[in-house]
C-alpha cells in the first residue's frame, strides 16, 4: 500500500485498521460523503484493488442504500470471497431487493464459492419477505448440511420464514431443536404466533420466556399485546401494561399504540383514553388511528369524530385508515351529513382513489340511503377490488334490489373476482328480499361446489328467510331438518316471522320453542308468538305470554324511530310526547291522516293486537314512531329534499300503506331504513314491490 499518502484526518493509508475504522463508522452514521472521500483517496493512493478493504466498501455503499455503486464495485472486482458475496447478498436484502438478493446467491453457489451464516441467514430473511416457501425449504437443508442449524440467527430466520409462510408446525419445530435461545428467537416465535393467528400459543410462549429468565423487550411485549386484544385476554393485558411500567417502555410510541389498540378491544376507552392521553407527546398518525377506531367499534361516533378534530389541530395529516374508520362509523349510524364532511376531506387529501377508502364511501351512501350515489362513486373507481364488488353487492342487497345484486355478482365474476363470504351473504339477502328463491336457492348450492366457499351459519339463517319469506314454510322446514347444525338464533327468528306472516300457528309454537331455549332472556319469540295467538283472537294466550314477559327476565326491545335534521338527531318513539315541537307534530299527522284518507288509505286496525275498540286502534297506529319522524321532518326539512327516517324495528304493514300515500299527498321522495332494509316511498309506491 502507499505509504506516502495521508487521508484528511490525519490517517496513513497505509495503516488498514484506521482505514477500515473509518469505513466501518462511515457505515453505521451513513455519511456518504465521507465515505466516497475516502474511497478516492485509497484509488488515487494506489491502494485499490484490494479485497479486502472492497468488500468493507461493500457493505458500506449497501448501508447508505447505494446500490449501484455497490454494484459497480462488485463487478469490477478481480478477485471475490465468501466475504465479497455475503456483503452483495446481505446488501439487497437490506434494500428490499430480495430477488436480487436470491439471485446473488445462486451465482455464488454456481461459482462453488463456500457459504456462511451470514448469507444463509440473509438468502432466509428475503424468502420470508418473498413468501419463497419452497427456496426457503432448500436454503434450510443447506444450512443443516453445513452445519448451521444451531446459529442463533440463522434459526430466528428460519422461524420467521415458516411463520410468514403459515407454516406453524415447522416454526414450532425449528424452535424446538435450537439448544439455545435468546431474545431474538423468542420475539420470532412469538409473533409467528401472532401473524398466524395462534393467540393463545403466543400467550403461553411469552409465559415460557419469563420462566426462563430470557430479556423482555419492547417487540416481545408489542406482539404480546395484539394477542391479548384478539383474545380480550384483560387480566393478562393488564399484567403486561404493569411489566412495560416497570421496564419504562410506556413512553414507545408503537407500545403505547398497542396498548390503547388493547383496551380499544376490551371495550375499555376509559384506559385506552388514558394510555391515550399519557403518550400525548408521542403521539403519531396511528395513534390517533387507533384509539378513533376504538371509538368507532363502540359507537361513540361524536368522540371519534372530536379526535379527528383533534388530529388535524395537531398538523398531523389523517391516512386512508383513519377515513375508512371514520366512514364506517358514520355508514353505521347512517350519519349523511357528517359522511359527506369526511367524504370533502378524503376528496382534499387525495385518498378518493384510494380501493379501501372508496369501498367505505359506497357503503355509507348506501346505508344513508342514497343508493345511486354509491353506484356513481363504484363507478369512478378505476380498478375495482373484490371488497368494493362485495360493497355494492350489499347495498343492492339492503335496499331490495335483488336483480341489480345479481348483475353485480356476475360483472364481479366475469372480471376474474373471487367471491367470498360476505359475496354470498350480501347476495342471498338481496335475493332473499327480492323473492328470487330459486335464485337465492341456486347460488347457495353452488358456493361450496362451483366458488369452493363452505356455507356457514349466516348462508343456512339466509337460506331459511329466502323459503320463509316467500311462504314455502314446508320447504323451509326441510331444509332446516337436512342441515349439519341447528339453526341460530337470527335462522329460528326469520323462520317464526314468516310463520307469523303466512298465519301457520302450529309450526310458530315449535319455533317459538326452539327460540325460547336458545335465547331464554330475548321477548323476540314471546312477542311473536304473542301476536300470532292475538291475531287469533286467543286473548288467554295472549295474557299468559305477556305475564311471563313481564314476570320473567325477558326484555321487549322499544321500537323507535329518528332523523338528522340541522346536525341534530331525533328520536321519536310510539305515542312519544317528549319533543319540545309536539303540538305542531300531532297537528301535521291529523292533517296527513285527514288528507291520505281521501285518497284512498284505509288504517289496517286488525294489525293492533290489543282487545280495544277499532277508534282508539286507529288512534296507536297513527302515533307509530316512523310517522311522527316524518311529520317532523316535513315540518322542518327544506322543501324537496328526501327524507330520511331509520328505524330500530321491521316497519309495520300499516305504516308502509300510510307513507305510501304521504309520500304521493305531499310529493316528497321518504326513505325508510329499518331494521332489515330500506324502503323507499315516492309518489305512491314502494321500491320494495309490497314484498318485504
Amino acid at each position: 500500500m502507499c505509504s506516502r499518502s495521508v487521508f484528511a484526518f490525519g490517517h496513513k493509508l497505509s495503516d488498514s485498521k484506521a482505514v477500515v475504522h473509518l469505513i466501518q463508522t462511515y457505515a453505521q452514521t451513513k455519511e456518504l460523503i465521507k465515505g466516497k472521500q475516502l474511497h478516492a483517496q485509497l484509488i488515487r493512493g494506489g491502494c485499490l484493488p484490494c479485497t479486502f478493504l472492497t468488500n468493507h466498501f461493500l457493505n458500506f455503499y449497501s448501508k447508505c442504500g447505494e446500490l449501484d455503486y455497490t454494484i459497480k464495485l462488485f463487478d469490477r472486482m478481480p478477485q471475490r470471497n465468501m466475504v465479497s458475496w455475503t456483503a452483495m447478498i446481505t446488501g439487497f436484502s437490506r434494500n428490499l431487493r430480495f430477488g436480487e438478493a436470491l439471485y446473488t446467491f445462486c451465482q455464488m453457489r454456481v461459482e462453488g464459492e463456500v457459504t456462511s451464516q451470514f448469507a444463509l441467514s440473509s438468502v432466509l430473511q428475503a424468502c420470508a419477505s418473498l413468501g419463497s416457501f419452497q427456496f426457503g425449504t432448500q436454503v434450510h437443508c443447506l444450512v443443516v448440511k453445513c452445519g448451521f442449524g444451531c446459529e442463533l440467527f440463522v434459526g430466528s430466520n428460519l422461524t420467521d420464514l415458516y411463520s410468514k409462510c403459515g407454516e406453524v408446525p415447522s416454526t414450532s419445530k425449528v424452535f424446538e431443536e435450537m439448544p439455545c435461545k435468546d431474545e431474538v428467537l423468542w420475539t420470532s416465535m412469538i409473533d409467528g404466533f401472532v401473524k398466524n393467528g395462534n393467540f393463545e400459543k403466543a400467550l403461553i410462549a411469552y409465559k415460557e420466556m419469563v420462566i426462563d429468565d430470557v430479556f423482555i423487550d419492547q417487540h416481545v411485549l408489542c406482539s404480546t399485546l395484539i394477542a391479548c386484544s384478539a383474545l380480550k385476554a384483560t387480566g393478562f393485558g393488564k399484567s403486561l401494561h404493569s411489566t412495560i411500567v416497570k421496564f419504562g417502555f410506556e413512553y414507545e410510541t408503537f407500545i403505547g399504540n398497542a396498548l390503547t389498540d388493547m383496551y380499544s378491544k376490551f371495550g375499555d376507552m376509559v384506559s385506552a383514553s388514558n394510555v391515550f392521553q399519557i403518550n400525548s407527546g408521542f403521539r403519531n398518525i396511528v395513534s390517533f388511528t387507533t384509539i378513533i377506531d376504538g371509538y368507532v367499534e363502540m359507537d361513540q361516533i361524536e368522540k371519534a369524530l372530536s379526535t379527528f378534530v383533534d388530529l388535524r389541530r395537531w398538523g398531523i395529516e389523517p391516512n386512508e385508515f383513519t377515513f375508512s374508520s371514520l366512514i364506517k362509523a358514520c355508514a353505521n349510524q347512517a350519519k349523511l351529513e357528517h359522511g359527506s364532511q369526511l367524504h370533502g376531506q378524503v376528496v382534499k387529501f387525495n385518498f378518493d382513489r384510494d380501493p379501501f377508502v372508496s369501498s367505505a364511501l359506497v357503503d355509507m351512501y348506501g346505508k344513508c340511503g342514497l343508493f345511486d350515489h354509491s353506484i356513481q362513486l363504484f363507478d369512478e373507481i378505476e380498478t375495482p377490488n373484490d371488497i368494493a364488488w362485495n360493497t355494492l353487492v350489499g347495498v343492492f342487497a339492503q335496499h331490495g334490489l335483488g336483480r341489480n345484486a345479481v348483475e353485480t355478482f356476475n360483472g364481479m365474476i366475469h372480471r376474474g373476482l373471487k367471491p367470498n363470504a360476505v359475496t354470498f351473504v350480501n347476495l342471498l339477502k338481496g335475493c332473499s328480499h327480492a323473492g328470487m328463491v330459486e335464485d337465492g336457492l341456486n347460488y347457495f348450492y353452488s358456493m361450496d361446489k362451483i366458488y369452493g366457499v363452505v356455507p356457514r351459519e349466516e348462508h343456512y339463517s339466509c337460506a331459511i328467510d329466502l323459503l320463509g319469506r316467500a311462504g314455502k314454510l314446508k320447504e323451509a322446514e326441510d331444509f332446516i331438518n337436512s342441515m349439519p347444525f341447528e339453526p341460530n338464533a337470527f335462522g329460528w327468528c326469520s323462520f317464526l316471522a314468516a310463520c307469523k306472516t303466512h298465519g301457520d300457528k302450529e309450526r310458530a309454537k315449535l319455533v317459538a320453542d326452539k327460540l325460547m331455549k336458545l335465547e331464554p332472556e330475548s321477548s323476540g319469540a314471546h312477542v311473536l308468538l304473542s301476536n300470532i295467538y292475538a291475531k287469533e283472537r286467543q286473548w288467554e294466550d295472549v295474557r299468559i305470554l305477556r305475564k311471563m314477559i313481564r314476570d320473567g327476565n325477558t326484555k321487549k326491545l322499544p321500537g323507535y324511530s329518528w332523523v338528522d335534521i340541522g346536525n341534530k338527531t331525533h328520536v321519536f318513539g310510539v305515542e312519544d310526547w317528549s319533543h319540545p315541537q309536539k303540538k305542531e307534530i300531532y297537528e301535521k299527522l291529523d292533517s296527513l291522516l285527514d288528507q291520505i284518507k281521501s285518497i284512498g288509505y284505509v288504517p289496517q286496525t286488525e294489525l293492533v293486537l290489543i282487545d280495544m275498540d277499532d277508534t282508539l286502534k286507529e288512534k296507536l297506529l297513527l302515533n307509530h314512531s316512523e310517522r311522527i319522524a316524518v311529520a317532523y321532518s316535513l315540518l322542518t326539512s327544506p322543501t324537496g329534499k328526501p327524507i330520511i327516517v331509520k328505524k330500530n324495528l321491521r316497519v309495520c304493514s300499516d305504516c308502509h300503506s300510510a307513507l305510501k300515500y304521504i309520500s304521493k299527498v305531499t310529493g316528497r321522495n321518504i326513505i325508510v331504513r329499518d331494521i332489515s332494509r330500506f324502503h323507499h316511498f315516492s309518489n305512491g309506491s314502494c321500491s320494495c314491490g309490497d314484498y318485504w
